[in-house]
């Protein structure tokens, strides 16, 4: 696999960095009807382009459409399966569901289903394949890259009914959630416990655990404690057939190949999630969170570089632009100097004898780069109020961006750390270029950029800037030794960018490995690797925003 970035798109084939079929050891247990790994074709397969199903049609690029007779009658037999206050099928509440987080496609579910229990899941999925019926499931719909868009129609299963916390185990560091269960629920049961679930996406208290496995999401803290697939030691799925499989286990370690890591960012293509094991660690003893300030963002990204060069590994390092800094303090009122070129929000932790040594480290990085360190909080708990407020800002930054434009586009790529002075002045240039404003906010400890386009949804001329700036964006990010996302997946989005990143043998590899789990792609089609593989065909999976 090409590149040098930590997190790349695709089949987890190179996890933590170490380019191996899959990540270290890990087992999955059998239910009695359910799938045999020795399944897995030793050639490769591509999935057919056309259903037998008189019910699955395939349309342009294989976009699959719905046959109406079968489509009535399956939704006779989920209100008879599930209970009609299970369902909705009205236009006018179906609009919701018509898109995620990414605006730009919209595609109309035929019906959504809301499953209360894993046997719900298993039934409703059984009805798709009677009655031929694609599906996909949904969680929060926070994703940025149109995952969990209902291309062709169909089934969405939406899992926020199912958000119980089934166990917690201090003992042995492990707690059992459904996928419906918020990020920050999981966080706020373990106020107290001295214990905490690491990842923390910046749409910590919308997105789902659910979702963030399937996409494996990252966060600001994890530059030091890793994204998702670092803390899920396994998972119930419900397979695309309606069997049931648990991969993993509440140990750290088990024999066999790691099929948790496999699964961990499949974008829900090979099956729906229906309860996760998570590993949890312990609070650290204290902290200290920095707030540095710099006159150019060429001061802030060296300064990033060289904090990592000095041994140091911050908890998190989160840079913010001139623009989202004035968008930032307008809304909250923190306190971030609005004529700074940028900030970076620089966070240790660990035992507290050391962390004097660091802050003053730090301190001195930051000076010799020109820049001043404005607010230094030191913490015991993550509850303290100045911590809290810094961390809101952050978090809360894109919902800031509303105060500026009626809607925005917020892509997700990742350079080496060297490379950030380069992007962000292509990012700006390209803004020039376009007449376009773009705000920037991310993890840069890791070079994971948010560049954040702002446009107006209602105005298809708009719409078509933003997607030839967002093309230039991500296409400058593969040209320097990057990837086309960190966190947020590839799902429709971004499709036409993996024949860049990935070779032809590699995406045929990819596609087989799901055709083992998915073999008639009804789960979620046409998202993640790209319709015929090596033969990139464009597909239109539903509407532009403003067409």
């Amino acid at each position: 696999m090409e590149g040098h970035c930590r997190d790349r798109p695709g089949i987890r084939y190179d996890v933590r960095g170490r380019h191996i079929a899959v990540r270290n050891a890990a087992s999955f247990r059998r239910h009695p009807e359910t799938f045999d790994p020795r399944s897995i074709p030793m050639s490769i397969a591509h999935a057919p382009e056309t259903s037998s199903s008189p019910a699955l049609a395939t349309g342009h690029a294989g976009v699959p459409h719905v046959d109406p007779a079968a489509l009535s009658a399956l939704i006779d037999a989920l209100r008879h399966a599930i209970g009609d206050e299970n369902l909705i099928t009205h236009r006018d509440e179906r609009i919701v569901y018509e898109c995620d987080g990414y605006v730009i496609e919209k595609n109309l579910p035929d019906v959504v289903v809301f499953p209360t229990c894993r046997d719900h899941v298993v039934e409703i999925v059984k009805l798709c394949n009677k009655y031929a019926i694609p599906f996909v499931p949904r969680g929060a719909g926070t994703s940025l890259a149109g995952g969990t868009l209902a291309v062709g129609g169909g089934v969405m299963i939406a899992l926020t009914r199912m958000k119980r916390i089934l166990e917690i185990n201090h003992r042995d560091r492990y707690a059992v959630v459904e996928p419906g269960v918020v990020n920050v629920w999981l966080t706020r049961a373990l106020g107290g416990s001295g214990f905490h679930y690491a990842p923390d996406p910046s749409s910590q208290t919308a997105c789902t655990i659910g979702g963030n496995v399937a996409t494996n999401s990252g966060g600001p803290h994890t530059l030091k404690y890793g994204v998702t697939v670092n803390h899920v030691l396994g998972v119930e799925m419900v397979m695309p057939d309606g069997s049931i499989v648990e991969f993993g286990g509440p140990c750290e370690e088990t024999p066999g190949l790691d099929m948790t890591g496999l699964i961990v960012g499949h974008e829900g293509t090979f099956g729906i999630v229906t309860k996760a094991i998570v590993r949890l660690t312990r609070d650290p003893e204290a902290g200290r969170t920095f707030l540095g300030v710099f006159d150019s963002i060429e001061s802030c990204t060296r300064t990033v570089s060289d904090i990592i060069a000095a041994g140091i590994v911050p908890a998190a390092l989160e840079m913010l632009d001139n623009l989202m800094i004035r968008a930032v303090e307008e809304a909250f009122h923190f306190g971030f100097p609005t004529d700074a070129g940028a900030v970076l929000i620089i966070e240790t932790d660990g035992v507290e004898a050391g962390l004097e040594d660091q802050a003053a480290a730090i301190e001195t990085v930051v000076l010799k780069n020109g820049g001043s360190v404005q607010k230094k909080i030191p913490w015991r708990t993550r509850k303290e109020p100045e911590y809290m407020a810094i961390w809101k800002s952050r978090k809360s930054a894109f919902g800031a961006i509303g105060r500026l434009s009626p809607t925005f586009c917020t892509q997700d790529g990742v350079v080496p750390r060297t490379k950030l002075p380069h992007i962000l002045h292509f990012i700006q240039k390209t803004g020039e270029k376009y007449g376009i404003r773009i705000a920037n906010v991310f993890h840069a400890g890791d070079g994971n950029i948010h560049p954040i386009l702002m446009f107006d949804e209602t105005k298809p001329e708009q719409v078509k800037t933003v997607l030839a700036a967002s093309h230039e964006i991500l296409s400058e990010c593969i040209a320097s030794g990057g990837s086309v996302t960190g966190e947020h997946g590839i799902g429709v989005e971004k499709m036409e960018f993996m024949d860049k990143l990935f070779s032809p043998e590699s995406l045929e590899a990819m596609a087989s490995v799901r055709d083992v789990f998915n073999p008639e792609n009804r789960c979620s089609p046409l998202k993640l690797i790209p319709y015929g593989c090596g033969c990139l065909e464009k597909a239109h999976p539903g509407h532009h925003a403003g067409a």
